[in-house]
């Protein structure tokens, strides 16, 4: 595990000759030993053309290689930080909830019409995701921002879970999610609940909620 919560906004890395890192571009609060920080144009195993289709739509977030032998503290913006570890499946979040990740771990760009359709193109827009959502894949540690703290719902395939679009931050595991409108006569006269969309997933996984409906 290559993070350590200091506290619930700031995290440690441990690093190790021929290990990387990768982090968002002035996320590193201090660090001891010999450590190099290098601009990033490749985002990470996925290589550069992963980042394609997010630099076109101008929704790839600027990251920076971390490599050395030492220790390094990273936070950003005094967002609430979570450690997400993956034992080989895959992550979706948005870019710019990335707050630093493990070199191991494969990165890649998923269509949002790809799941969905139309609706998962609307869900792109709710969530504020627009025409892409980054994936990461494989083993290693994933430190992701959040507004008021994260908590973790797990999924499974008799109970799935309904989140509103703006608290979502993050899921992983084998799951499935669309979006689904709740809008009625109510809503249509000004006297719903305010909660006319909702994001649906369902499988087997765990999803990531914030505490916040605010966006980073």
């Amino acid at each position: 595990m290559p993070f350590r919560e200091i506290n619930s906004r700031v995290v440690e890395a441990r690093l190790e000759p021929g290990r990387t890192l990768f982090s968002q571009r002035g996320a590193m609060l201090a660090h001891r030993g010999r450590v190099s920080f290098t601009p990033s144009i490749q985002g990470g195993r996925g290589g550069i053309t992963s980042m394609i289709g997010r630099r076109v739509a101008g929704e790839a977030a600027p990251l920076m290689t971390v490599e050395g032998d030492g220790t390094v503290m990273f936070g950003h913006g005094g967002h609430h930080i979570q450690v997400i570890e993956l034992a080989g499946d895959t992550l979706h979040v948005e870019a710019d909830r990335l707050l630093a990740f493990d070199g191991t771990l494969r990165q890649g760009t998923m269509f949002m019409g790809s799941q969905g359709g139309v609706m998962g193109l609307v869900r792109g827009q709710v969530t504020g995701q627009g025409l892409f959502t980054t994936t990461l894949q494989g083993h290693g540690s994933v430190a992701v921002m959040a507004h008021g703290g994260v908590i973790e719902l797990p999924i499974t395939p008799d109970r799935p879970v309904h989140v509103d679009p703006q608290a979502y931050v993050a899921h992983h595991g084998d799951v499935r999610n669309k979006l689904s409108t709740a809008l009625g006569w109510r809503d249509m006269v000004g006297r719903g609940s305010g909660e006319a969309f909702q994001l649906e997933l369902s499988g087997q996984g765990a999803v990531y909620v914030q505490a916040s409906e605010e966006k980073l």
